[in-house]
């Protein structure tokens, strides 16, 4: 049987093709297997590994899933006439796609690999209203990013080593809630024992290396690839000088910044400010009433019931005065802390 030669590098489509063809071959499955695993006949496999068919990305993701591929040919699909993504950047997420290593610096945001969907959105959607992008776009670029995340749960996983300056702790997208969201996931992701997270303070001054986002690839056949970019485009550097001067910058970098113990305290405190700032409510005409463990000698409190994964308490003798905002956990706490007389009496 002829096989068509494709060149990958000749359109995304092709690159698709070949990669899909490389996959089945790697599982021992012929086309009408595949197909008949995806709903679809050996032929309309065989279009497509040809580039002579643009498949929807259902027939993507399921390929994925009877091929094994950790979410590759999904992402890979996402490049297929997309105009949503800067110039260079898909070569880059194609590389992505199949490293068994990452290393990453940015600055004034979260990197996307590690974004939640509520904070990209508030990204994209900012996008949209300065008229950068239109909203189909914007649909587009979050379909891409959360599936260019699936790569973290790969089988094998590769190894994430992220240096985030401080600039992304402290630059509030999307408001105080969905920020401090963002932070608790960060700290979720540095559980995993595929990832690391470190801060880079701002008082590393001049000792940052770096004024871009840079991004180090390692492939499989150990190769190392550079990313970079601009507002305008990507660039994927493949020289094996600038490359190198990129690692051993970054090697400095990793030593210079917090430790991942210090990052993920910084990262914890800052989420704390922003819960105070995200509890911030209208307590105008609240059903306040007094708490049962107010003792009727001046010493009382009133909290304010409906706010949900909230508790409002404020001093019962100065109405019109500040009140404080708890959250529903932590009042519940001190209630079944005061009931075990862990504040003395009074």
């Amino acid at each position: 049987m002829n096989i068509r030669k494709l060149d990958p590098s000749s359109s995304p489509l092709a690159a698709f093709g070949t990669q899909l063809r490389r996959s089945r071959q790697a599982g021992g499955l012929t086309q009408a297997e595949l197909g008949a695993r995806v709903g679809y006949t050996g032929s309309y496999v065989s279009y497509v590994e040809r580039a002579e068919r643009m498949p929807p990305v259902r027939f993507a993701r399921d390929a994925d899933a009877a091929l094994r591929t950790g979410g590759t040919l999904e992402l890979m699909w996402w490049h297929l006439g997309n105009d949503a993504l800067i110039e260079g950047f898909p070569e880059f997420a194609d590389r992505e796609a199949v490293t068994t290593e990452i290393r990453l610096f940015e600055m004034g945001v979260i990197p996307g690999l590690l974004q939640t969907d509520s904070y990209m959105t508030a990204l994209v959607q900012a996008a949209v209203k300065r008229g950068n992008i239109d909203q189909a776009q914007a649909d587009e670029r979050r379909a891409f990013r959360l599936a260019r995340q699936r790569l973290l749960d790969r089988t094998p996983a590769p190894l994430v080593h992220a240096v985030l300056d401080e600039s992304c702790l402290r630059r509030t997208v999307g408001g105080p809630a969905v920020m401090a969201e963002q932070l608790h996931h960060l700290e979720c992701l540095a559980r995993r024992p595929n990832v690391v997270l470190q801060v880079a303070p701002f008082d590393l001054g001049e000792r940052v290396p770096f004024t871009m986002p840079v991004y180090l690839l390692t492939l499989p056949d150990q190769t190392v690839l550079g990313y970079t970019e601009t507002l305008q485009r990507g660039y994927l550097e493949s020289g094996t000088t600038t490359v190198a001067e990129w690692v051993l910058d970054y090697d400095r970098l990793q030593v210079t910044a917090c430790s991942q113990v210090e990052s993920l305290g910084m990262i914890r405190a800052r989420r704390k400010e922003l819960l105070n700032m995200s509890h911030r409510i209208d307590l105008t005409g609240a059903p306040w009433s007094k708490s049962s463990y107010s003792n009727g000698g001046g010493a009382c409190i009133e909290v304010a019931a409906g706010f949900t994964g909230l508790m409002p308490v404020r001093d019962s003798k100065d109405p019109e005065g500040p009140a404080l905002v708890f959250s529903a956990e932590a009042f519940a706490a001190f209630v079944a802390g005061v009931k075990a007389g862990e504040f003395g009496t009074v």
